[in-house]
């Protein structure tokens, strides 16, 4: 089928220099594998390397103090960008841009030179990577507004390592413990002043919130009494993190919403990937050691399988396909290509060969092997297409993977990069091992799996993927935007004969089957487009002129516009590789223009397994469900059908009706110090440099993109049913006051997790948060008249608060869903709800007595959101509840 034949064709995209960030590995108690790389935008200087070891090496010191001596850092590989020429860097060996863990980069508009981590947002969940800019590390004046480099990274690494979040809250920097204001930290026992940023005086209390007015800062003392927390301010004199004791659950932070009110060390000992470690006896030494890379020409290896079990079906297609779409359309000029092909013996077709147009391009397409037969040995093809030099070279390796293998460690050894292709749906499961041993991606074919290259600064874009199984006309549109089209090709497919062609540009021409150029064996048109091509909407149409129906498929690629415009880029991809279906899993895709989130997109993903089943999901930014944060440009969803087999990945952005724009959500990061308390006296920073709103709410313009990402597993345990999931967690639970109500709003979950419809909530409070989290049975029933919506939607419930409670009265609310099956969500987090009676102002001389009695006090609620863990039941009737003989009725 021409499903089967696109998806060869697209897999290389998938695995061309493609990696995991999660190569980081805890040997006894020293990480290592960890991989900073340089951006070649970044201008040669070897004091920025000295400084990347200074930074580690005072950080391994910080991380071991808080760590409580257990963790320190031990191996770190420093990636230089190929255009830098100036030192003698040691030649890359797996290393590569995409799996860095931390990158070094110019500022992005967004978070200028803040170090930052991107986190999709799951407590206890690897980040994707830290990101610091040349200033923040070469530059003393940008850094000492974060801290000692050493510490900052320490906070940076707890986010990316064990998926913790800042205790710190901009947004909300005060809250009502009870009647007292506190800052928004951790612990409660860092001291510090409330000033008024602008004249240093006392803060003051605004009269209708309760709390104090907004140009008022905490700062904090810079020597603290108390240890903790990093995670809070990592510029003051704390070592620690906030421990279970510690931890400040009352404070309306990220840490409290997103990890159910636990504290950073509960997280990092319970939750994270490195929670059970056994803890060994520290070495003498905690100083890291450092080796410098350089990626130089890319050097790849086609090993190709045409053992007898590839001539089954369309294997041999589907294989040529792939590897000619490769080598005409996806590798860079002045890159070495070989192809080895092997059946019981490899052979190399074609010895290493350069680049360098279309000649040689053409050459390597006309070398692929037509046709099958013989034994398997796939070690005997990975061994042999890895001669002398090779080290470091990625091999893609193509194989229905019908063989035995034995020669794990020897590829390991040999320091390689393996991508591995399955074509067919026998692989043994020991060829996944060849490439996760190297860190690299595994793919099956079985889906239609295409993804752009995201090497740095090549910027190739897919646009669209898509075919049909049928008879007439198959027709589609793709959007060409404004930060792309150079080199834009079009791609055609088919499963028997060639089809008619017709493709439209959105003003000037008319493309027919005569402008393609025809790869008979192949069985694919391609269209190159000269030049730029033109921005807007381009159709296109394929006529299956057969009596019967045949396959056939359209991918369309560009590349970037120029180097000075950098596209709008997509990523994908699944929370686990693998599952045995104990845990719902997770689909993401993030969407952003040079690290600036892009939102308001629609985003599908389809995922598909080996046995035909297809799913599709609406991906999400609503920071609801599966999302953690609302426009962060990180498009979220459960999913849940979860049944035995082997699925792929594609998710399709667009962005035809000009809705999407840039956001200003900002990732995880360090928090930009205000100033500190010494000797009693403030001392002021300068403020943070503001981000231009004008840039980043311009319209984006209409896009397409698609992506696909790397396939993953499900394996049920023998004679156990598909997984029956409960709700998820509502985490955006809030409040506002209308006249003399409360009204709570929310998103609504779904049956299992985000998808489909609950059957009902259940609302409770109290007036003391830790009863309502250590035993919510005897907490206050708020009930209801509210059938739960389909997930997504918006939800509200308003009730009056009576005015005889009295002034300062705090209550706790929380809220949980439970589905037809009686299985209930977690519990969400909590808002907290004030009451405060503002004092009538006292009339001066001048003013006339009020005798109309309007001067009586006025009734103000304040509301605040704090996340703090509790457990709830559901009733649906509507009843009235009653809290310490006092009443409050439903509106």
């Amino acid at each position: 089928s021409i499903t089967m034949a696109s998806k060869a064709a697209a897999v290389l995209l998938l695995v061309y220099l493609s990696g995991s960030t999660f190569g980081i590995k805890l040997t006894g108690n020293g990480y290592t594998d960890i991989l900073i790389a340089i951006n070649p935008e970044v201008p040669e200087d070897p004091v920025l390397i000295t400084q990347i070891e200074e930074m580690f090496k005072e950080a391994s010191r910080h991380l071991l103090n808080a760590t409580k001596k257990h963790l320190y850092f031990k191996e770190v590989a420093i990636l230089v960008p190929p255009n830098w020429n100036k030192g003698n860097y040691s030649k890359a060996k797996t290393e590569v841009y995409d799996k860095a863990n931390i990158i070094i980069d110019e500022p992005n508009k967004l978070h200028g030179d803040q170090p930052y981590t991107l986190q999709y947002g799951e407590c206890g969940s690897e980040g994707r990577y830290i990101h610091l800019t040349p200033d923040f590390m070469l530059n003393d004046d940008v850094s000492k507004y974060y801290g000692p480099r050493g510490k900052v990274f320490v906070h940076e690494w707890a986010h990316l390592r064990w998926g913790v979040f800042d205790e710190y809250n901009e947004e909300k920097p005060f809250y009502l413990s009870g009647s007292i204001i506190e800052a928004t930290r951790c612990t409660i026992n860092i001291t510090g002043k409330y000033i008024h940023k602008r004249d240093q005086r006392d803060c003051t209390t605004d009269p209708v919130t309760g709390l104090y007015t907004e140009d008022c800062v905490f700062y904090p003392d810079k020597q603290q009494t108390t240890s903790a927390s990093i995670m809070y301010n990592q510029g003051l004199s704390v070592k620690e993190f906030c421990t279970k004791e510690t931890h400040n659950t009352e404070a309306p932070n990220i840490q409290n919403r997103l990890c159910g009110n636990r504290g950073v060390e509960e997280v990092i000992t319970s939750l994270s990937v490195d929670a059970g470690v056994a803890v060994v006896p520290t070495p003498p030494s905690i100083l890291p050691t450092f080796t410098v890379v350089q990626c130089r020409q890319r050097v790849v290896c086609l090993v190709l399988d045409v053992s007898g079990s590839m001539a089954a079906g369309s294997r041999m297609l589907n294989l040529r396909q792939a590897a000619t779409l490769f080598i005409q359309k996806i590798v860079e000029d002045q890159a070495y290509i070989g192809i080895v092909q092997f059946t019981a013996t490899a052979t190399i077709r074609e010895p290493l060969t350069l680049i360098d147009g279309e000649a040689s391009r053409d050459k390597l397409v006309g070398s692929l092997p037509l046709s099958a037969g013989g034994g398997t040995d796939i070690c005997a093809g990975v061994l042999g297409g890895d001669g002398d030099g090779a080290i470091g070279d990625a091999i893609i390796l193509l194989t229905d993977g019908e063989s035995s293998i034995n020669c794990q460690k020897r590829v390991n050894e040999s320091g390689a990069t393996v991508h591995t292709i399955t074509l067919g749906p026998k692989a043994n499961i020991d060829v996944k091992e060849l490439s996760d041993i190297s860190g690299n991606t595994e793919s099956s074919i079985f889906p239609n799996v295409y993804r752009y290259l995201n090497m740095i600064c090549l910027f190739f874009q897919q646009l669209e993927s898509t075919g049909l199984n049928m008879i007439g006309w198959f027709n589609g549109s793709v959007s060409i935007d404004r930060t792309i089209g150079n080199k834009t090709s079009f791609l055609v497919i088919y499963e028997r004969s060639p089809p008619d062609i017709l493709v439209l540009s959105p003003f000037t021409r008319t493309y027919d089957t005569s402008h393609f150029k025809h790869d008979a064996p192949a069985k694919t048109l391609t269209l190159d487009i000269e030049g730029t091509a033109e921005t807007g909407q381009w159709k296109y149409s394929l006529l299956n002129k057969e009596s019967t129906a045949q396959s056939m498929s359209m991918t369309v690629t560009s590349r970037a516009v120029s180097d000075a415009i950098p596209p709008v880029m997509v990523k994908t991809h699944m929370s686990q590789q693998s599952s045995n279906g104990s845990k719902p899993m997770l689909v993401y895709a993030e969407v952003n223009q040079k690290g600036v989130p892009v939102i308001l997109a629609d985003v599908m993903a389809t995922l598909k397994s080996d046995s035909g089943d297809q799913y599709q999901l609406q991906l999400l930014d609503n920071g609801a469900g599966a999302d953690a944060f609302r426009n962060d440009g990180i498009y979220s969803s459960y999913f849940t059908e979860l049944t035995t087999g082997k699925y792929s990945l594609k998710v399709k952005v667009h962005n035809n009706d000009g809705m999407a724009r840039f956001s200003l959500r900002r990732h995880s990061g360090a928090l930009y110090i205000p100033g500190y308390v010494v000797n009693g006296q403030v001392v002021m920073n300068p403020p943070k440099p503001p981000v231009s709103e004008d840039d980043l709410q311009a319209d984006v313009g209409s896009f397409t993109r698609t992506v696909i990402g790397e396939s993953f597993s499900v394996l049920l345990p023998p004679g156990v049913p598909p997984p029956n999931f409960p709700p998820n967690k509502i985490t955006d639970l809030n409040a506002e006051i209308e006249e003399d109500k409360v009204l709570l709003t929310w998103t609504a979950p779904g049956e299992d997790m985000d998808q489909g419809t609950a059957t009902a909530y259940e609302i409770r409070f109290s007036e003391d948060s830790d009863l309502l989290r250590s035993n919510f049975s005897t907490a206050h029933l708020v009930t209801y008249d509210l059938s739960p919506k389909k997930a997504g939607s918006p939800e509200k419930l308003s009730f009056t608060l009576f005015s005889i409670i009295k002034n300062g009265t705090t209550l706790f609310f929380a809220a949980k869903a439970e589905d037809k099956s009686f299985l209930k969500s977690e519990t969400s987090n909590i808002i907290q709800v004030t009451k405060i009676v503002p004092k009538a102002p006292v009339p001066s001389p001048t003013d006339a007595p009020d005798t109309s009695g309007s001067g009586v006090n006025i009734t103000a609620i304040v509301i605040s959101v704090t996340t703090v863990t509790m457990v709830a039941c559901l009733i649906a009737s509507v009843t009235m509840c009653s809290i310490k003989s006092r009443r409050v009725n439903h509106a």
